[in-house]
């Protein structure tokens, strides 16, 4: 069977083939001694069932152990515990250590790939790398320079390796992959470069090409059935991905795919985020900019498109779509839902029926946002699903450009990558944001390959009158509404945490660990980390006992200019500046941290 099919033949594949996710996967996870997958399951809950430590001792939790990567920069993700062995990861050059957990931490093997440094420059908003995954006995890391290699988890050999992207080109990686049933999904990094986003599937056996799905592009290439594929309950119709784009401006349109990604194993559908169209500069790119910004449902065995919802059209301020889709069932409107909740950069808090695309709720999660007055949910409308842009706040006025001042949220959005987390015990989701506003100025670009294509220039700052830079907020999904809000100095860049115990662990810029309960929000403990936290928490049992483990390592686009030394206000897209305070609180780290209670 050819590797890749389109059209017609895909769907009939897809009719013969059965739902099941990957059986090891699925074992994995639901052992919650286990931290099997980044996001704690394929529903990407971060939630686990574990409870020994709860809301009525976690103030009595201590350090038990730590680990340094030996690497500096941004430590994103987690770790992954399978069975006795911890898997730690590294942000370039993407070091694995195997660690054994019944002696102590030793060090089992170790992996350091050898990657070109010239990596480096091209990599948008630092080094980091979301993390590991676990299948079939092998452990997935997509590197950098986009090399996806599956490793013996018990000797650390190569099983196989595939290279995913050109970094010349501007192609790189930051993200983790998923393994679902026979396949690796992973995606791709390099929007500021203008690379045309895609989603892979690799066959996990041998790493062979299964199928791969564009952002935009001819049907064909972005893998749709123009008259099955849906968007808000609409067939997309014939060249979707070409017919809102001037010219060949979708060839270099963007829409990478560096986020996180969700599997409904009863429909077989893989749901995931599309980033923001390239150039930065919205006058250089008329038109909806189809599929950028867009949630996307793809069935897992072909690759083809259920159904699309895209949530900005034509973004003219850089708000990434590729949030964490979170799978839960809601009851709403008196109705049990099979829904998707996703807290997008542009600050709504989004609420779809996950098998149909209906849009059920669109509310802001961050009451300082000022681009928009609202999403039109009349489904008779004809800018049904869109967002009312408010003028002041565009950054194109017909093709032409605009210096923008107050827009808020900033470009890094009121929620960038780092997952939130959600509790089947109180409802609720636990959201870390940002809180931080600019200005925006775009500029004319030229396309170079391999050579930045942004086209703006940004300054970022807290919401006028504040001070606080993020909050920690709970969301309740079916009304759309804030139900608590803890605020911090800085962005909380860490993924959020919650357990059975009543307990929910997030971290901070400066480097504390937090615990809060669930219910109100009260903080319970803290603990200061040897640098700012951008890592997500995580939780495991060994030999009886639960641990709680987080990264410290400051960096990602908030720290990117601790990261990288950067010290004129307007670089890091605009971060310098935003975040120069931070240098007073922490400097640069890579350590796990575990903790515990005292025995």
């Amino acid at each position: 069977m050819k590797r890749f099919l389109t059209g017609a033949a895909l769907l009939l594949l897809s009719s013969s083939l059965t739902a099941s996710a990957n059986e090891s996967v699925l074992e994995a996870t639901g052992n919650p001694a286990q931290w099997a997958i980044q996001t704690g399951d394929y529903a990407n809950t971060r939630y686990s069932k574990l409870d020994q430590i709860n809301a009525g001792n976690v103030g009595d939790m201590q350090v038990a152990w730590t680990f340094s990567t030996g690497v500096l920069r941004g430590h994103e993700g987690s770790p992954l515990v399978i069975g006795d062995v911890m898997y730690v990861h590294s942000p370039f050059p993407n070091i694995v250590f195997a660690l054994d957990l019944n002696n102590d931490g030793k060090i089992l093997w170790k992996y350091e790939p050898k990657q070109d440094p010239n990596v480096i420059p091209v990599m948008c908003c630092d080094t980091v790398n979301r993390g590991l995954a676990y299948a079939d006995g092998k452990i997935f890391l997509h590197q950098a320079d986009t090399t996806v290699v599956a490793l013996d988890a018990n000797s650390g050999e190569v099983v196989w390796s595939v290279v995913n992207g050109d970094p010349s080109k501007g192609e790189t990686n930051t993200a983790t992959v998923m393994p679902v049933k026979d396949k690796v999904i992973v995606g791709i990094s390099g929007g500021e470069f203008g690379v045309r986003g895609s989603v892979t599937a690799y066959n996990i056996a041998d790493g062979s090409l299964a199928w791969r799905a564009y952002s935009m592009g001819p049907d064909s290439d972005i893998l749709v059935d123009p008259e099955k594929t849906t968007h808000l309950g609409k067939p997309i119709g014939k060249d979707s991905g070409l017919n809102t784009w001037e010219g060949d401006q979708w060839k270099i349109g963007g829409g990478t795919t560096w986020g996180w990604y969700s599997y409904d194993p009863e429909l077989n559908l893989i749901y995931y985020g599309s980033g923001n169209p390239s150039t930065w500069n919205p006058g250089q790119r008329p038109g909806d900019n189809r599929w950028s910004m867009t949630i996307m449902a793809r069935d897992a065995d072909t690759g083809i498109a259920k159904w699309f919802y895209q949530m900005t059209p034509h973004d003219e301020w850089d708000y990434d779509g590729i949030n964490e889709m979170i799978l839960t069932d809601q009851e709403i409107g008196g109705e049990m839902r099979k829904v998707l909740t996703h807290f997008d950069r542009n600050g709504f808090g989004y609420t779809l029926d996950r098998v149909t695309g209906e849009l059920l709720v669109a509310e802001l999660f961050d009451p300082a946002v000022n681009w928009t007055t609202g999403v039109d949910m009349d489904p008779a409308s004809p800018t049904y699903g869109r967002p009312a842009v408010v003028p002041a706040m565009s950054t194109e006025t017909n093709g032409e450009d605009v210096n923008s001042v107050g827009i808020c949220p900033a470009a890094l959005g009121s929620k960038d990558q780092q997952p939130a987390a959600y509790s089947p015990k109180t409802e609720l989701f636990y959201v870390p944001t940002n809180h931080v506003c600019m200005d925006y100025e775009p500029f004319h670009v030229a396309y170079t390959a391999g050579q930045p294509y942004v086209g703006a220039t940004l300054s970022m700052y807290p919401p006028e009158g504040e001070t606080n830079m993020g909050n920690f907020i709970a969301w309740d999904g079916k009304t759309g509404t804030i139900k608590w809000s803890l605020p911090e100095q800085f962005s909380v860049w860490s993924g959020a945490l919650a357990t059975a115990g009543d307990v929910v662990f997030y971290g901070t810029l400066e480097g504390y660990l937090k615990a809060v309960d669930a219910n109100t929000g009260e903080e319970l403990y803290k603990f200061k980390t040897p640098s700012g936290i951008i890592g997500n928490v995580m939780t495991f049992e060994h030999g009886g006992k639960q641990y709680v483990a987080v990264y410290s390592g400051v960096g990602g686009w908030a720290g990117i200019g601790l990261a990288a030394g950067l010290t004129n206000s307007t670089d890091g897209l605009g971060a310098v500046g935003g975040y120069a305070a931070l240098s007073d609180y922490t400097a640069l780290g890579g350590t796990l941290t575990v903790f515990g209670l005292p025995n």
